[in-house]
């Protein structure tokens, strides 16, 4: 080595490679170099001064308001607000590796040499940070392209990895055993939205420190953002164990059950004595009590629109995630006679576990966690799923077995289940005036149950008593509109009384929820013509699906597309293309037997052409009800299908 880059090298004392290692530690760089691993070290100089891993500090961020222990310090490693971080450590000279990850301010012996620098024996000086490498590091002998005392790597050994890539390893292997630098890490992934890796590095900070209030405080953060409700309720709870007085715990805990409903429970939490209230947390716990009372005493009267109202009230104000909230929605809509909507409002339920929290917090007087079962009870007993609804009682019977409703709810429950199994049974047994009984008994015990009127309308027309049929599938259809066997089973019984219009009435709403039922439209065609004939109107003779009808008079034409589906193709016997897609109306008409198929020779009627204003053949016209959908002039036959296809429905 030369004179001079003797004096370089030797010049380059300790107190000096000290100061540029904290300068670069300080320098964060773009966001790709400033990582815990520090690849920012320069590999492929021969001569690379080696940086010790960063210098670590036990203090670290805290929300306003935070205590630690009774001296009221700043809480280590605690998230604040929604995006909740740390201070940049400060950097110390002297890295302990024996302290867990501490930093001491005690001076490097003075015989030790920066760590990189070349020893007089031409070896590199490899400190206790370093791990051992099975590749020597020697001087050159001057021979070839190295100079005197270049360092030759893995001389006399395979190419493996270098001593600097041995002490990068061990650095990491050093930061991942660092809490405060794994929850540095995760606060910042917390900051970018990325909750599951954040909660990955509080989980590995906990697993060495355990005993930190703030790791769990910061888990808990994280899984509020991955709506992981119930577990941050328990890593809060967990915070505050080990530290009775953190503040941050305690408001974060308020704020998860407010959310989730749990007012008196989050107000014990929120109004923590001895410390400044969020004011923005206690107006949105006071707006939610408020909704909540008002729903209890609506309840109470049963003024369902009331309760519906302050239902959506309380969570817009910010119980947003309470199961009981949305299931006292679910039963005012179930009340109201909104079955579809009951259980819509069921679906979005948030499936909160049971925890020591929650189980003796109460909503409308009841445990909360059984509420949600006693709803659910009600709905499924609307719905007719007799079984599934006395499960769901029970569970709540056995969550609260002292309340007064839930008791009252199973008895009815089990008896209006009971009445149904043996109104089926007597059904059956063709004992029609039995079951009607049966099933009225049952109607004592839930006088809104739809699934029992429908069965006894069931049981009166097979007794042939169609009016009190009518009643009941009326009575079932006020309660549950889109109930398709009360609507078929009124309209069957219509049909009986020779109400045609009504029966028409009814077909059509069954025609349009059935588009594809031949029976129904069979019915419908027949109901059709029999009002038609109620009225003195001339029917022709027409069958159902009972071929392509042959039309050649004005007033027939007429009569016959002003009801129902008709296609009417309009031909020429001479035109070619006629003569081919005639066939093909004959299979038209049996794959959609609700439609009528009628055929004009515009040359045998020139009056229905004329009213029709048909210029060319073959001319394809779809009317419904008298009034035309759609013109098709010289179609194909898969174009003739689709237009069919479509206005069959």
């Amino acid at each position: 080595m030369s004179d001079s880059r003797r004096a370089s090298v030797s010049d380059i004392g300790i107190d000096a490679l000290s100061d540029r290692l904290r300068k670069s530690l300080r320098d964060n760089g773009p966001p790709e170099m400033n990582k815990p691993d520090f690849r920012e070290l320069d590999l492929g100089s021969p001569v690379s001064p080696l940086r010790p891993a960063p210098a670590t500090t036990s203090s670290s961020s805290s929300s306003s308001g935070s205590l630690s222990g009774r001296n009221g310090a700043p809480k280590s490693g605690e998230l604040s607000g929604s995006v909740e971080s740390s201070p940049t450590p400060t950097a110390r000279r002297g890295f302990n590796p024996r302290s867990g990850g501490s930093c001491v301010n005690s001076p490097p012996p003075s015989n030790a040499f920066p760590t990189g620098n070349i020893c007089p024996s031409g070896r590199i000086l490899k400190t206790g940070m370093a791990s051992k490498s099975s590749k020597t590091d020697v001087l050159g002998s001057g021979t070839g392209n190295y100079g005197h005392g270049s360092i030759i790597r893995g001389f006399g050994s395979s190419n493996k990895p270098t001593n600097l890539m041995a002490e990068e390893t061990q650095k990491r292997e050093m930061l991942s055993n660092d809490p405060e630098e794994l929850k540095r890490i995760g606060n910042e992934n917390y900051k970018k939205g990325h909750f599951a890796e954040a909660l990955n590095l509080y989980d590995k900070a906990i697993s060495i420190s355990p005993g930190n209030a703030a790791y769990h405080c910061n888990r808990a953060a994280a899984l509020i953002g991955l709506k992981r409700l119930v577990e941050a309720v328990r890593e809060c709870e967990e915070a505050i164990r080990l530290d009775p007085r953190y503040v941050r715990a305690h408001q974060r805990l308020g704020s998860l059950f407010l959310s989730l409903g749990q007012v008196e429970n989050a107000r014990s939490h929120i109004c923590l004595p001895g410390h400044q209230l969020d004011h923005l947390e206690l107006r949105k716990l006071e707006a939610v009590e408020k909704h909540i009372e008002k729903c209890n005493d609506a309840r109470g009267a049963s003024d369902w629109r009331s309760v519906l109202r302050e239902a959506d009230a309380a969570i817009a104000s910010g119980a947003d995630a309470s199961p009981q909230l949305f299931a006292c929605r679910a039963e005012a809509l179930a009340k109201l006679h909104q079955l579809d909507n009951a259980d819509s409002s069921l679906s979005k339920l948030p499936k909160i576990e049971s925890t020591a929290s929650f189980s003796q917090s109460k909503f409308f007087g009841m445990l909360s966690e059984a509420y949600v079962f006693f709803v659910r009870a009600q709905i499924e007993l609307a719905h007719g799923r007799f079984e599934s609804a006395v499960a769901a009682i029970e569970r709540a019977k056995q969550i609260d077995c002292q309340n007064v409703e839930v008791s009252v709810l199973l008895n009815n429950v089990r008896l209006v289940t009971q009445a149904r199994t043996r109104g089926n049974d007597l059904f059956k047994s063709e004992r029609f005036t039995e079951a009607c009984a049966a099933y009225g008994e049952g109607l004592r015990f839930d006088p809104s149950n739809s699934v029992l009127y429908c069965n006894r309308a069931a049981c009166w027309y097979k007794l042939g008593q169609w009016e009190k049929s009518v009643d009941d599938c009326s009575q079932t259809l006020r309660i549950q509109p889109n109930y398709t066997k009360a609507l078929l089973r009124r309209a069957a019984s219509n049909m009986k009384l020779e109400r045609w219009a009504e029966a028409v009435r009814d077909y059509e709403a069954l025609r349009s929820e059935l588009p594809h039922d031949t029976k129904v439209a069979e019915s419908l065609f027949h109901a059709q013509v029999a009002l038609k004939k109620s009225k003195g109107e001339e029917v022709y003779s027409r069958k159902f699906g009972g071929g392509v009808e042959i039309v050649s008079g004005l007033e027939q034409f007429q009569f016959a597309i002003s009801s129902g589906t008709s296609v009417v193709h309009f031909k020429v016997a001479s035109n070619t293309q006629c003569t081919q897609i005639s066939p093909f109306l004959d299979t038209l008409c049996t794959r959609y037997p609700s439609i009528i198929f009628l055929k004009v020779d515009v040359e045998d009627s020139p009056a229905i052409a004329t009213a029709e204003s048909i210029t060319t053949v073959p001319t394809f016209k779809i009317y419904r009800n008298g009034s035309q959908l759609k013109e098709l002039v010289c179609p194909s036959p898969e174009e003739l299908e689709t237009s069919v296809r479509h206005w069959a429905i």
